[in-house]
């Protein structure tokens, strides 16, 4: 019998780690011993183990995970006994090789014999093992829910995902039955189903999935426990797929909500046709990520937030949006700066979403209190300086009334002037001898100030 120790590192992280999951089960069916640890826990350190695995997310969490397998190197034999997968493993595994020595898996798990030579088991259709979450502290938001694949892969290779590098094969159809109820014989129903899949729309065999997800329990109005089912497309669906027929094959189902994808302006006819198509199926309750900081530009991503609410207004439905940033593959850290930003606007947008947690409301008073009602309004409040957009109310007469009214005497080039000397949101006393104007001198001491 081997000792297995799995670990995913500290970052936040809402869904569990299925992929250590599913290696848990296969260890468990070979008879060895699994434990399950997030972050650097002294006392599992300080055991021995024969193999150590451990996950990873996206590339800019390259310190929290480097700093986890150093941690836990020296729990094992050699340094190859840690085995690394995931995201990050899969983008950048040579990077992580050579810092620490340890075994790399890229992509799936999804071919025999990854992991032990000669063994058989396709380790990506097991069924995860949702015991060891109890082994943890960590709540997971997730954890009463399926989590699962219909499909593999996407036919798309859009440059800024990374989806084709980690499951290059698109697979049209990945059974979910037999999975969902082995699940529930062993470890009890979930309340909710959380489809991961990345262009579930692009199957041709669509309709026989949604056929499974209705048998499973998750058709229009299903309840378990007296309360709604919900089924979650969790990585959107894409506009250019969605057609009528589908519409009424989604409509089917306990959806909630739809999310489709709106990460260009210039897909603003198509994604407006979808919305008004899923809100005539009865789909009204709606989400998407809106990339921002790739090659849009802040006008394109404001244009974007509000064609949303807008559309809220006309149709009557609900469409919840979430920024995301855009960062490059193979980014180790957060920084990276799209060609028609700077550090100071994409700060602004940070200090926004700080205050209304992440995501865009639904509604226009809302969300003009918040992103202003034009896009000048929202470039005069994501340029004011952090305090100021985070505790709005508290600095309305108290510094931000004496900036607005500054700033809105500037004549175009003085702007231009202005937000260069901001950009890289660090102003020091310096920066006074950058300017001859009196109007910009009098804005920048509200940053020093700050």
């Amino acid at each position: 019998m081997r000792r297995i120790l799995l670990i995913e590192p500290a970052y936040k992280n809402k869904y569990p780690p299925l992929g250590l999951m599913k290696i848990s089960t296969y260890h468990k069916l070979k008879g060895d011993y699994v434990r399950f640890v997030k972050g650097c826990d002294p006392n599992i350190r300080k055991e021995k183990w024969n193999r150590i695995y451990i996950s990873t997310l996206f590339t800019f969490y390259w310190s929290i995970t480097l700093k986890t397998i150093r941690y836990y190197i020296r729990s094992v034999r050699v340094p190859s006994d840690v085995f690394v997968g995931g995201v990050m493993a899969t983008l950048i595994g040579d990077d992580l090789e050579k810092e620490t020595g340890v075994r790399v898996i890229r992509g799936l798990l999804d071919k025999p014999g990854i992991l032990d030579e000669g063994n058989h088991c396709n380790i990506d259709y097991l069924i995860p093992d949702y015991q060891i979450l109890q082994e943890i502290e960590y709540d997971y938001a997730l954890k009463d829910a399926y989590l699962t694949y219909a499909t593999r892969g996407c036919p798309n290779r859009c440059s800024f995902c990374a989806v084709h590098q980690i499951e290059p094969e698109f697979i049209h159809y990945v059974p979910i039955k037999k999975q969902i109820m082995g699940i529930d014989e062993t470890y009890g129903q979930k309340q909710n189903l959380i489809l991961m899949d990345n262009n579930v729309l692009a199957s041709n065999q669509f309709e026989r999935i949604i056929n499974d997800i209705c048998d499973i329990g998750f058709h229009k109005g299903a309840k378990l426990n007296g309360r709604m089912r919900i089924i979650d497309f969790n990585q959107g669906t894409d506009a250019n797929y969605l057609t009528s027929e589908k519409m009424v094959l989604l409509a089917k189902t306990a959806i909630k909500p739809l999310r489709i994808a709106f990460d260009h302006i210039a897909d603003k006819d198509l994604y407006i046709s979808k919305i008004k198509l899923a809100r005539d199926h009865g789909l009204l309750n709606l989400s998407n990520y809106v990339l921002y900081n790739y090659l849009d530009t802040p006008e394109d991503f404001y244009q974007r937030l509000r064609i949303n609410v807008l559309l809220n207004e006309e149709l009557g439905t609900q469409i919840y949006s979430f920024p995301m940033k855009y960062i490059p593959l193979d980014a180790k850290d957060r920084k990276y700066i799209g060609k028609n930003w700077n550090k100071k606007l994409i700060r602004g947008i940070q200090c926004i979403l700080l205050v209304t947690r992440g995501l865009v409301t639904t509604r226009r008073e809302f969300f003009e209190a918040a992103f202003g009602s034009t896009y000048e309004e929202f470039l005069k409040i994501v340029l004011m300086p952090e305090e100021y957009i985070i505790y709005r109310r508290k600095y309305e007469n108290n510094g931000a009334f004496d900036w607005r009214s500054t700033y809105e005497k500037l004549s175009e080039n003085e702007k231009n002037v202005f937000m260069t000397l901001i950009s890289d949101n660090k102003v020091q006393k310096q920066v006074y001898s950058k300017t001859s104007s009196r109007k910009i001198k009098q804005l920048l001491t509200h940053y020093i100030i700050s």
